[in-house]
Order: structure tokens, then C-alpha cells, then sequence
């Protein structure tokens, strides 16, 4: 691998080392076809950064110099400490560098940073690498149900109020607002301590969706970083998140590069995951609502599930006295043999209708009749019990 990095990319990419240096002790290089990734990772694995410099970021840019097509880029770490140094002193860089060439020596395991300064003085450093396995962290942002997308400036005016010592914070989002505090999880520190709350309206961000109202609690400390270089060159920063316990994903794009910071969050003992109970002879089940045009198209064999309360009475509109079919619902249900499928019921012809054949009805007696079958199957008849009660007008 070999890049070219002239002018104010120098200064970037030490400004991007120095974020990446808040969160891990070591850096990975990856070359890709579509950029140059560096990467990190905090000691506890949970905390994830990394940068990813296009080809355009590059005055020259060559993932695989050096090996054949076929052979897969090497992928090398290397120390933070290492590195740090070469880009401590940005503003100094910027005055006196004119370019900065970064290669790999596969065969000697060195990676070379070579800066070329005015008066033709080159500076070199040959730092060793261990090379191992891409670093990479899984996870589908896109499918967060919250996203929320700010300017830099604004991130960074709220956090400057939160003191350097502070660890975790807690964001929560809800349709109106976002609320960003002080977390605690001894209420004795809280009280004791000083706390911070700051709460933002919706109009304030430049992006705002909410899918579901949470509250997330994360590191503050190793966003700092992302925070602070997106500052210096203007950059929005988008988070995507999701309830507690899953992680929180920030991110910052340009042409040149794009940066995204991975943080897992604490998980919430209160909240529960909605669980669906399984339908029983206590439990009532929701049958889902039909419409006229699904039950006239439907071809199969029909069946439905209900459960009637015992104290649920069904009133005639015209003045016939109270029925309560929860008896006749039982008897009919244990009519049926396990493992027996009931036939398909079939309407009567329109002659015997006392009432006139209308989707609303059809539909009643689609979901009341369900169950039954009116013809003789196998020479046997059963008698069962009727679901209604004949009018008053009715002879």
C-alpha cells in the first residue's frame, strides 16, 4: 500500500489519529479499493471507531503495490503511541510539511511514514506492524427506528457543559424534544454531585425521527473525539439509535472521508421486551378484523378461534329476550374430535333467506356459522346447538 497526503490532509488526518486515539490503544490500516480505513477499538470492545479516506482524499493512492492481484491487502496494527507523535503538533505540520507519503514494507513487517518538509529535509519513520485480521463492527444502523442529525457546533456546545471527568451520559428522545443529562448509578454521587440537563426541541436539528420514545446511556469520553473533529471542519453529525441496551451509532460523511463511531450502551433492567402470550382456554385471542372482500374471495376451509367472556350477553334489536351464547360456543367446540377437520360450510340458497344476502351479513354469518355444517356427512347428523334466537317478527 502507498498514499499521497499534501496540504490540509495532513492536518486532517492527524486531527483524525487524534480522535481515534481517545477511544483505543491501537489502530488498524486496512487498504480497500475504496479507500484507506482506520479503525480502533477500546480494550472492553465496546467502543468502535473508524475512518475511511477515499481515493480523492489522496493526492496518490495505491492499495497494492506490492503484491499480486490475487492476494488479498495486508491488513497490519499498529501502536497509538506510535503513531501519535508523528501528528502531535498539526499546526506545526501544516506550516512545514509539504506532503506526507504513507507505505508498507511487507517483507521487513514496517509501515513507513515519510514526511517531505520545505528545504528539501525528508523526515522517515519505520514503525513495525503486526499484521492480523480486519477489524470490523456489525451493525445495522439503518435499521434503528430513531435518527437524529445536528450540526457539530450544537453537539459541541452542549457537551462543553458536561465536566471532563463526567463518564456516561444519558440521551433520550421522545416525539418533542431530546434530553441529554448527567447519568448516575449511585443515587448517593448524584446527590452529592453536580448534575447537568440540557434539553433541545426538535427544531433545533436539522434531521429529526423518532420511531420509538428511549432513553440510551453511553460513554461520553470516547465521543468526544468524533465530536471534536467534526467541529474543526463543519461537519453534521447523524446518531442512530434504537432502546436500551443496543448499541449507538454516530456518524459524519464528506466527499473525502466518512467517520462513524459505534458505542454500546447500558441496558435498562426495567424495560421488558413485548412478548405475545401464547392462546389458551383463559386467554382470549384477537382475531383480526376481515374484510367483505377477503371472506367472499376465501376458498379453503374456515376456521376461527374465539373466546367468549362469561359475563358478555348478546341483546336482540328487536325486544327478543337476553341470549348468552357462551354455553352453546362450548358444547359446539367439544362436538369436535381432535385431529378433525371441519368441512367448508356453504350458504343457503337466497329463497330460504329470511333477510336479504348483503356484504354485512355475509359476513356475520361467515364468522357466527364458521363452525357449522348444515349437510349430513357420512350418514350421520348432529344435532347442534343454534347461535340465534328467531325475531319476534319472525314465524
Amino acid at each position: 500500500m502507498k498514499c499521497v497526503i499534501e496540504g490540509n490532509g495532513i492536518k486532517v488526518f492527524g486531527k483524525a489519529v487524534h480522535a481515534l486515539s481517545r477511544i483505543g490503544d491501537e489502530i488498524w490500516l486496512d487498504p480497500l479499493e475504496k479507500g484507506l480505513a482506520v479503525r480502533t477499538v477500546n480494550s472492553s470492545q465496546s467502543a468502535y471507531a473508524c475512518f475511511c479516506f477515499t481515493p480523492l482524499f489522496f493526492q496518490q493512492y495505491i492499495p497494492e503495490p506490492d503484491i499480486q492481484k490475487d492476494c488479498e491487502a495486508v491488513k497490519c496494527k499498529l501502536n497509538i503511541k506510535c503513531v501519535l507523535p508523528l501528528f502531535r503538533c498539526a499546526s506545526w505540520r501544516e506550516r512545514s510539511v509539504d506532503k506526507c507519503e504513507i507505505s508498507i514494507n511487507i517483507p521487513n513487517s514496517r509501515v513507513i511514514f515519510q514526511f517531505h518538509c520545505r528545504h528539501g529535509i525528508t523526515k522517515t519513520y519505520n514503525l513495525g506492524y503486526q499484521e492480523c485480521e480486519a477489524l470490523q463492527a456489525v451493525f445495522p444502523a439503518h435499521l434503528c427506528p430513531n435518527v437524529l442529525m445536528a450540526q457539530s457546533k450544537l453537539l459541541g456546545d452542549i457537551v462543553v457543559h458536561f465536566p471532563v471527568s463526567q463518564e456516561e451520559v444519558t440521551l433520550s428522545i421522545s416525539s418533542f424534544k431530546v434530553t441529554l443529562k448527567t447519568f448516575c448509578e449511585d443515587e448517593n454521587n448524584c446527590i452529592r454531585g453536580m448534575n447537568t440537563e440540557l434539553m433541545l426541541h426538535a427544531d433545533e436539528f436539522d434531521y429529526f425521527q423518532v420511531g420509538e420514545d428511549s432513553a440510551v446511556t453511553f460513554c461520553l469520553k470516547e465521543l468526544r473525539g468524533l465530536l471534536s473533529f467534526a467541529e474543526s471542519y463543519g461537519l453534521s453529525v447523524s446518531s442512530q439509535f434504537g432502546v436500551a441496551g443496543q448499541p449507538v451509532f454516530f456518524s459524519v460523511k464528506d466527499m473525502t472521508l466518512e467517520a462513524h463511531v459505534v458505542l454500546s450502551t447500558l441496558t435498562d433492567p426495567n424495560h421488558k421486551s413485548p412478548s405475545q402470550p401464547v392462546p389458551g382456554e383463559d386467554c382470549p385471542v384477537d382475531v383480526p378484523k376481515i374484510s367483505t372482500a377477503e371472506v367472499s374471495t376465501c376458498e379453503g376451509p374456515m376456521e376461527t378461534e374465539v373466546c367468549v367472556d362469561d359475563g358478555e350477553q348478546v341483546a336482540s334489536s328487536q325486544g327478543s329476550e337476553v341470549f348468552n351464547p357462551t354455553p352453546h360456543m362450548r358444547k359446539m367446540f367439544q362436538l369436535q374430535t381432535p385431529g378433525e377437520m371441519l368441512p367448508r360450510p356453504r350458504l343457503a340458497p337466497e329463497s330460504t333467506l329470511t333477510t336479504p344476502v348483503t356484504p354485512a351479513t355475509f359476513k356475520i354469518r361467515s364468522l357466527l356459522f364458521g363452525a357449522v355444517y348444515t349437510d349430513v356427512v357420512d350418514s350421520k347428523s348432529v344435532d347442534l346447538p343454534s347461535l340465534a334466537c328467531s325475531s319476534d317478527t319472525e314465524e
